[in-house]
């Protein structure tokens, strides 16, 4: 499976759409930046594509939004997350970024894992 790489263009814009919120981190996962709250991502990049991790309904209305397509690889898409359409404004991709953030924040602080000691 071969991974896309982001440019700094995208990586630009996707900083730009991860909310200044509390607690919100971001952090590269395997070439690409994942956006974070309490330990549980909400957000990812991968290559170009935006991706938000959804509720069920949620994620069923932004599936039918033309132009929004599973999130990660062809083969093996990441469950529960719809990748944001490519050509949409930060505007429109907000309020879907703010219910990804939303539903991350109301779980459970994810604990550090540990390390294996060598």
């Amino acid at each position: 499976m071969q991974i896309p790489k982001p440019t700094d263009a995208d990586r630009n814009r996707f900083r730009a759409l991860v909310p200044d919120e509390p607690g919100v981190e971001t952090k590269p996962m395997f070439g690409n930046l994942g956006a974070f709250v309490n330990g549980n991502m909400f957000m990812g990049l991968f290559g170009s594509d935006i991706g938000v991790k959804l509720d069920e309904p949620d994620r069923a209305k932004l599936a039918k939004q033309p132009g929004a397509d599973p999130f990660g690889p062809a083969e093996r898409p990441m469950g529960g997350y719809v990748a944001l359409p490519a050509g949409w404004t930060a505007r429109k991709a907000r309020p879907w970024i703010a219910k990804a953030h939303a539903a991350a924040a109301a779980l459970p602080a994810k604990q550090p894992k540990k390390t294996a000691k060598k």
